[in-house]
């Protein structure tokens, strides 16, 4: 049995706990991390009885960023795997008007998630070991009207990933980008996904179980999605202004 804690930020997603599944099954302790851990008891019991790993809970906010060193402090060890499953998605219309709203989406997906890969990356890079996944979206790979707000933060998000990939490199820590696409999750359950570019959880999770087992990059979970964005982003702009997507 691996004895490599896999850390999960952001555990209380449908992504993020089936992440928590996959790890636990390959036999890696496992830190949850998340706003009010407490009330995840009853899914830190059910990995460990099913799975015969060690799981504990940690309170972990991910716009607190005064308290990212001492979160890291606190854990029973540093772990050799780090996901970054934080995030929100708020509604386009209300971040226009709401200042406050925008910034929650802003700091949610970029700021706190990035700082947090960039802490754990220091730790990471002194042992000279490790592999940090970011969860973004194919959402950051060209501005859209209909979702710019939550789009720009994951697109910092991309960059700040890419950046710290090629910073590491020679540090013996990998870091991955991971683009789901579409997941079906309670986030998104009353929008009217496409099946052929929705993931579902479990699938996620696979996919990133495979990618730190195989040291990749970055991964589309569903490959379509990199025909799909290799289109967007090549639509001329005065056609793209044009266009409702």
């Amino acid at each position: 049995m691996t004895t490599r804690a896999v850390l999960i930020l952001g555990a209380r997603s449908d992504m993020a706990m089936a992440m928590a599944h996959r790890f636990a099954k390959a036999g890696h302790p496992i830190q949850l991390a998340a706003r009010n851990a407490s009330t995840l008891e009853a899914e830190r019991t059910d990995l460990a009885l099913r799975y015969n790993v060690e799981v504990t809970l940690h309170e972990f906010d991910v716009l607190e960023t005064a308290q990212f060193e001492p979160f890291i402090d606190g854990l029973p060890t540093l772990p050799h795997i780090a996901v970054s499953a934080v995030g929100t998605m708020g509604e386009q219309s209300d971040n226009e008007s709401d200042l406050a709203a925008a910034t929650r989406d802003l700091r949610s997906n970029f700021e706190g998630p990035a700082l947090m890969l960039g802490a754990l990356a220091n730790r990471f890079a002194a042992r000279g070991a490790g592999t940090l996944v970011g969860i973004s979206s194919v959402a950051g790979e060209r501005g859209r009207a209909t979702n710019y707000v939550y789009g720009s933060a994951k697109a910092g998000f991309t960059a700040f990933l890419s950046g710290l990939r090629n910073r590491l490199a020679k540090e013996g820590v990998h870091v991955i980008t991971v683009l789901p696409g579409f997941v079906a999750t309670k986030m998104t359950e009353d929008l009217d996904l496409p099946e052929k570019l929705t993931a579902q959880p479990d699938e996620v999770a696979e996919a990133v179980h495979r990618a730190v087992t195989v040291g990749k990059n970055v991964i589309y979970v569903r490959r379509i999605w990199q025909l799909v964005m290799l289109s967007i982003r090549n639509i001329p702009e005065g056609v793209f202004k044009k266009l409702k997507i």
